[in-house]
């Protein structure tokens, strides 16, 4: 056995000294010999067919290498179309660009000002089309077609597209009879939500080296959260073999999101870096090419009707959902998936029905985002739970718990038994820090100052049928390394992984090591996505690390000449437990079993793809989840009813984590989270103008939380252990951001009595709403 010793401890993160030094390398840092940089030029008209494009005067700029336009990668490459699952979106326009920002051209220079000078001397002549800047505007009878060949995509198949129109994707949900649910209920209760366009924003812009080897090899170094994707990605784009793709991950990534994922914004620069013949070439976006070029979170109307009984007993819903995907489709088949699967809330409600329509627009492209589509159905289920609860006299926090799924439960949408539930440990705990009991409930009157309370809560799965795969090396000298392909982004996972080896070899955490990922040395992984990390990869490296034990063990045994069960590993140290004088350090135990040196190998792969527990009588439409995420939050705000302003004074985040390998970077997760989602409630938004730009395209403009924004926020982490988790964990960093907004509206309607249904939560219109009402305060 080892001695229990890193689970469950607030561990420093390994990454720390080198972030506070400076040392950590990104992307940006990389210097590679004979690099160029690169810099496109870009569509600026929303929808337009390219008649032509004349790069003449650019290729005149001293140090220009290479020069490169779609019909020319197209002529080399046919067809080279990148997405998933649907391959939609070129790698440069080649006949038409459908967004504001599409790389229609690049250059390769020795330098960046090169670069930019000569991309700013091509000429581009276009033939102007409609621009649809809505999903109204898309889904109107007679709106113009923005992908034509549409069904000849690769994906198209899998997907439900409706011929001859801007709706790429449809999904339809069902279970029980929702009409005869809604006609058996005592009250139904019908609402409209909306949630707007916002960007990731990460620290570090998204940036990749690409080289063209002589040999016919690629190698890229990029700043993505999924190496194998992104080759996967490029592969498919380009149709080679993804073995002649070698993907290398700098160690740290500067926050991802979603947003780095799969090459997103950056295959332009393989389409450079394959004129440059072999010359490394370097594309790291601007700010400005952040937001107008790269995936976004889907803007969603979403209408809920739903039927209740007197005591609120909630026993039909039905949900129309529409996510406007921009452009291209990215990840919105799978977003809008699981944003169908999370509609109806975390509720038991036998009749359900969910239709859901992904919708093509001409702005750029949405895609992932933390929460993956589940932020927008809470905003909507969550907003009306507390107008039923207040129609019904109710209190908000009593018809939750009288709702909620609970253990074993086969939900209506996903079909599968709901498992480690701590949803209800979540609500009681939040509910006694926010909701007011014995103390005045509407504190803080005073010039125009209201002050309310409101509470949410939901749930999400993480992507099933998933895996992960690790292999460890313990040296000669004692020393550990870690091979994953899991990314360190900021979200502490190198921490996590380390402990968990730690644990289970019985080394401590500052002997083990984290490679970064290299698709030609480290093994797969999908993606560091769908909070599926801590869960399948923890797992995975826990396998690795118990079949390293094992062999330590059994060399141990026989050095030491005791049996099995008296030994015991402590801090790289076996002790005998029958004799306290018989000790052997790890390294001198590997150092004697093997004189000439070696390295001791573990391999742990997970994969999970089998159904829960099913009735007989309901058929699985899904992939069946494995991993469910809990949480709730409260928030106390204070409205000024003279200015609109909206003043965050305390968050509670209670979510269930399974096990806590790590409190401390559990408690970072849920309050980088918490503070990211007041952004999307109360002011984010990416503003589109009438000719399809982006009007807030920097930081100057586009408005996201600051230091002095951040309220007091109370992390509560619940832990009900996964029975299939790495000691209980299952992942906690996309529910951080799921139920924030509409606990800060149910808030905001406690303090005013105003309902606002569309994100964001701005001063106008909290204004707007209250002079409608007449209850403005006026100076």
């Amino acid at each position: 056995m080892s001695v229990c010793s890193s689970i469950g401890k607030r561990e420093n993160r390994i990454d720390a000294i080198d972030k506070v030094t400076g040392e950590a390398i990104f992307v940006d840092d990389i210097r590679l010999p004979g690099m160029l940089y690169g810099k496109m030029k870009r569509s600026d008209v929303p929808h337009a067919r390219i008649v032509h494009v004349d790069t003449s005067e650019a290729e005149k700029v001293p140090g220009v290498k290479a020069v490169i336009t779609g019909p020319e990668f197209s002529h080399y490459f046919p067809d080279a179309l990148a997405g998933n699952p649907l391959r939609d979106q070129p790698v440069l326009a080649v006949d038409k660009v459908r967004f504001k920002g599409e790389p229609v051209a690049g250059v390769a220079a020795v330098s960046e000002e090169a670069a930019e000078s000569a991309a700013e001397l091509i000429q581009v002549e276009y033939e102007p089309l409609p621009a649809l800047l809505t999903a109204a505007d898309a889904m109107d009878d007679g709106a113009s077609v923005i992908h034509e060949d549409l069904h000849t995509y690769t994906g198209a198949s899998k997907l439900h597209p409706v011929k001859g129109t801007n709706i790429c994707d449809y999904i339809e949900v069902t279970n029980g009879d929702v009409e005869q649910g809604l006609m058996e209920a005592d009250f139904v209760f019908e609402d409209t939500f909306s949630t707007q366009m916002v960007h990731h924003v990460p620290l570090e812009c998204r940036g990749a080296i690409v080289q063209f080897k002589s040999d016919g090899d690629i190698v890229v170094w990029i700043s993505d959260q999924a190496p194998y994707g992104a080759r996967s990605q490029l592969a498919g784009a380009l149709k080679i073999p993804a073995g002649r793709i070698r993907v290398i991950s700098p160690p740290y990534v500067g926050g991802g999101f979603g947003g780095k994922l799969r090459f997103t914004g950056l295959l332009c620069c393989a389409a450079l870096a394959w004129k440059a013949k072999h010359r490394p070439v370097k594309l790291v976006l601007t700010r400005e090419e952040e937001f107008i070029s790269t995936t976004t979170k889907h803007a969603t109307v979403i209408t809920l009707k739903t039927g209740t009984k007197k005591d609120g007993t909630i026993v039909a819903r039905h949900a129309t959902l529409i996510y406007d995907t921009g452009a291209y489709a990215d990840r919105g088949p799978t977003v809008m998936d699981k944003g169908c699967l999370a509609a109806i809330g975390p509720y038991k409600i036998p009749h359900v029905k969910v239709q859901a329509s992904l919708v093509y627009t001409n702005k750029p492209p949405a895609g992932a985002y933390r929460g993956y589509g589940v932020p927008q159905v809470c905003w909507a289920h969550e907003s009306q739970m507390d107008i039923i609860a207040e129609k019904l006299k109710i209190d908000p926090l009593t018809i939750r718990l009288r709702n909620i799924v609970e253990e074993g439960y086969v939900s209506s949408t996903e079909k599968t038994e709901h498992h480690a539930v701590g949803l209800g440990e979540c609500l009681k705990r939040v509910g006694e820090e926010i909701l007011p009991t014995g103390r005045e409930k509407k504190g803080g009157k005073r010039n125009g100052i209201r002050r309310g309370y409101g509470i949410a809560c939901g749930y999400k799965i993480s992507r099933t049928p998933s895996g992960a795969n690790a292999f460890i090396k313990l040296g000669s000298d004692g020393s550990v390394n870690v091979l994953v392909s899991s990314i360190e982004m900021g979200q502490g996972v190198n921490t996590i992984l380390a402990q968990i080896v730690s644990e289970t070899v019985g080394l401590p955490v500052s002997d083990v090591r984290m490679a970064a990922a290299d698709t030609h040395t480290t093994p797969f992984f999908p993606a560091s996505t769908s909070s599926r990390t801590t869960f399948f990869m923890g797992n995975a490296v826990k396998q690795a690390a118990e079949e390293i034990r094992e062999q330590c063990f059994e060399m141990a045994e026989k050095l030491l000449e005791t049996k099995r069960e008296n030994l015991m590993l402590e801090n790289g140290i076996f002790l005998d437990k029958t004799d306290a004088e018989r000790t052997l350090p790890l390294k001198e135990l590997i150092e004697q079993a093997y004189s000439g040196g070696i390295s001791i190998l573990g391999r742990g792969s997970y994969y999970h793809y089998k159904p829960g527990k099913v009735p007989p009588y309901v058929e699985v439409a899904t992939p069946p989840s494995l991993v469910w995420m809990y949480g709730a939050q409260g928030a106390t705000v204070e409205v000024d009813t003279e200015t609109g302003t909206i003043q965050v004074l305390k968050v509670a985040a209670a979510h269930d984590v399974g096990r806590a390998i790590n409190p401390v970077t559990c408690e970072q997760q849920i309050e980088g989270g918490v503070v990211q989602g007041m952004g999307i409630t109360v002011c984010e938004e990416m503003v589109v103008g009438e000719q399809g730009d982006i009007l807030n395209p920097s930081l100057a403009d586009y408005k996201i939380p600051v230091a002095t924004d951040v309220p007091e926020i109370r992390s509560i982490l619940v832990e009900e252990p996964h029975r299939e988790g790495p000691h209980g964990a299952v992942g906690v960093g996309e529910m951080t951001t799921v139920p924030i907004s509409p606990a800060i509206a149910n808030a905001i309607y406690d303090a005013i009595g105003v309902r606002i249904k569309d994100l964001p939560l701005t001063q106008e219109k909290i204004l707007t709403a209250l002079r409608e009402r007449g209850l403005a305060k006026h100076s």
